[in-house]
């Protein structure tokens, strides 16, 4: 059958567009493509699909997964032309560490608990990557995650090493240590000075999070939000004002951004 002529594709016919996208006679921009040349798509497309599921949007999800699943396929087929692996090698592979990494399941080991779970979790990847110190599981960490995410997933490890603030109260007060230092920072007018003390507090702020049982990284994204919210309100108003904020005096849409500011605060109290 024309693979053009299929009722339904199922993986097996995704790997053969693929394949037939690379081929000498096949798409002329999919055909020249590279790991490097791609890799950027895929954060994309993992950022969209994180986004339909933000919106609960069921349709949008569908969608998205399956630019997430195109990008592991074009990939694996990347692999394939050079005889490295091919997708059902990728399917056995994490098939298998999921059997492995999850023995409650599986096996015989007992675990009730989610922390049990992670528990066990943490000392079979510790195992089966040849991990046997608490720095080598931080290393382990991608550096191309968010940073407040990777700073969290760094401070946890670090915890189950023994070292990490103990109390909300701690970590309030580091948090003001380095706030007195970005002040002091910024009077000093050294930027290199102030680049590694606000790499600091937010590391800090990280680390309060997850005392708090929150999500730092969650927590920005909720205030870029609020952020725009709240131009949309000011833009509304300064238009309803008949300012045009672009080419207003700074002092005026300051004073008008700040009276928002306050009134929403008087809103959420």
């Amino acid at each position: 059958m024309n693979i053009k002529d299929k009722e339904k594709y199922d993986i097996n016919d995704l790997i053969e567009i693929v394949k037939c996208l690379r081929a000498p006679d096949g798409c002329p921009w999919d055909k020249v493509q590279t790991h490097q040349s791609i890799r950027k798509d895929f954060i994309e497309e993992v950022y969209e699909a994180v986004e339909a599921i933000d919106e609960n949007d069921t349709d949008h999800l569908k969608e998205e997964l399956g630019d997430v699943l195109f990008q592991v396929v074009f990939h694996s087929v990347i692999e394939s032309e050079q005889h490295h692996f091919d997708f059902s090698d990728i399917t056995d592979e994490v098939s298998r560490k999921m059997i492995l990494r999850h023995p409650h399941v599986f096996g015989d080991v007992d675990a009730e608990t989610t922390e049990q779970v992670w528990s066990n979790w943490d000392k079979i990847k510790m195992q089966t990557h040849s991990q046997t110190t608490v720095t080598e599981t931080m290393e382990s960490v991608s550096k191309t995650l968010p940073s407040l995410m990777r700073a969290e997933k760094l401070i946890k490890k670090s915890a189950r090493g023994g070292v990490g603030v103990k109390s909300i109260d701690e970590a309030v007060n580091i948090i003001e240590e380095k706030l007195s230092a970005l002040k002091a920072a910024c009077a000093d007018g050294d930027s290199s000075k102030y680049e590694a003390v606000l790499g600091d507090f937010l590391f800090s702020s990280a680390a309060l999070s997850g005392l708090m049982k929150t999500d730092s990284e969650q927590s920005l994204y909720n205030a870029c939000d609020k952020y725009i919210d709240r131009f949309r309100r000011f833009e509304k108003t300064a238009a309803g004002m008949g300012l045009n904020i672009q080419d207003s005096d700074t002092s005026v849409t300051n004073q008008l951004w700040k009276d928002i500011s306050k009134k929403e605060k008087l809103e959420e109290n």
